[in-house]
């Protein structure tokens, strides 16, 4: 996974200014944010073995230095949780099992009805929903990422498309650097960036997010929009897998 290290590498400096390290501005430069010598000095490496590292090249870089980098370029604590999976620091997670769900968490699924509840594989393919969220998240399945993206309806259920959108598509990736070797994952990427514009652009954006909770506004069959706090939880003995439940609604 060198060239994808070196590319999220290469994103992340171009993203950080000289001022926010304290560094003078040095004339004019060819490309926005931190010069590669910059980088390497702030986290006391040479400017070769970093040039190296950003190119790919066959590096092993120590948690320790990795750290430093990662420090230097002001990565979130889930960029950095992804920034050492690219550089094998981090243990893969376990291989996703077969695209099932036991029938005791389809069981548990449909008795969180009337909360909206559902169970995602790594891909985003949708496995297991209760009536509630079928009825809410219209035309959902297969596949959340696939919805999001390309389905008219998403448009429809989701006021803040885009915002969901960056969100998906950022867990996406945290998701392809635990599961390397999913191919449905590489198949659910290499279709979005194919038939999605916006997921194209912003999919060379490097973005990485792995968050547990929040809140989501959607738009229900008859026009109402709410708001629900959702929360995300991971099977004991399938980690692949993603239990999402929703709260409470908050009408507008």
């Amino acid at each position: 996974m060198t060239a994808q290290l070196g590319a999220f590498l290469r994103h992340r400096r171009e993203r950080r200014s000289p001022d926010e390290l304290g560094l003078p501005a040095g004339g004019r430069r060819r490309t926005p944010g931190l010069r590669r010598e910059e980088v390497a000095l702030v986290s006391g490496v040479s400017t070769s073995w970093y040039t190296f590292l950003e190119q790919g090249r066959p590096v092993r870089p120590s948690a320790q230095v990795l750290g430093a980098i990662a420090g230097t370029l002001g990565l979130t604590d889930d960029e950095r949780d992804h920034l050492f999976r690219l550089a094998g620091l981090v243990p893969d997670g376990p291989p996703a099992g077969p695209e099932r769900v036991d029938p005791a968490l389809a069981d548990l699924v449909d008795a969180l009805d009337p909360r909206p509840a559902y169970v995602t594989a790594a891909s985003f393919d949708v496995l297991a929903l209760n009536a509630t969220a079928r009825t809410l998240f219209r035309g959902m399945t297969p596949n959340v990422a696939l919805w999001v993206f390309t389905d008219p309806t998403a448009g429809e259920v989701l006021p803040d498309r885009e915002e969901v959108e960056l969100g998906v598509l950022a867990r996406l990736r945290a998701a392809s650097a635990r599961h390397p070797d999913d191919g449905r994952i590489a198949e659910v990427v290499t279709r979005l960036r194919e038939t999605s514009a916006e997921a194209a652009r912003w999919w060379d954006r490097q973005d990485v997010r792995d968050d547990r909770s929040g809140t989501k506004r959607v738009r229900r069959p008859d026009g109402t929009v709410v708001t629900l706090t959702h929360t995300a939880l991971h099977p004991a003995e399938r980690p692949d897998l993603t239990l999402v439940v929703y709260g409470p609604s908050d009408p507008e």
